[in-house]
């Protein structure tokens, strides 16, 4: 299943030209991230106490497509690609409401024991909780 938001863009996303600047792009895959694990049963305020675990960042890849400008609407859509031993990959698209496709982007993150930082194997709760949300 693959869990969608829609995300306006707002002034402070775009540039001098009136489109959304590449940075910006990261809050809205961010935003879809973090509601992608609410609506698994696993917000970010109790998943890392739950898990006794950190999921840091360590890849992100987009590519850029076609601008989004200021005051459209974009459709991003977000899925659990992958869950690996100790790593979570996300993908996400990102469409303007004509259909053309504006980014793609992978985020890989890794589990992360809280004290050692050292990965760890993702915990089978929230590899549960996560699953509905692959392909």
């Amino acid at each position: 299943m693959r869990f969608h938001i829609d995300e306006p863009v707002r002034w402070s996303d775009v540039d001098a030209a009136g489109v959304v600047y590449f940075g910006a792009f990261v809050r809205c895959f961010e935003v879809a991230e973090e509601e992608l694990f609410r609506a698994a049963g696993v917000p970010y305020g109790i998943l890392f106490d739950r898990f006794d675990c950190w999921l840091p960042r360590v890849k992100y890849s987009c590519e850029f497509r076609a601008p989004a400008r200021l005051g459209e609407m974009m459709h991003v859509i977000a899925r659990v690609r992958k869950i690996g031993e100790k790593s979570i990959t996300l993908e996400f698209t990102i469409d303007r409401p004509d259909g053309v496709r504006v980014a793609d982007c992978e985020i890989v993150l890794v589990c992360v024991d809280r004290t050692t930082w050292k990965a760890k194997p993702v915990p089978e709760g929230l590899r549960a909780a996560l699953m509905p949300f692959s392909d």
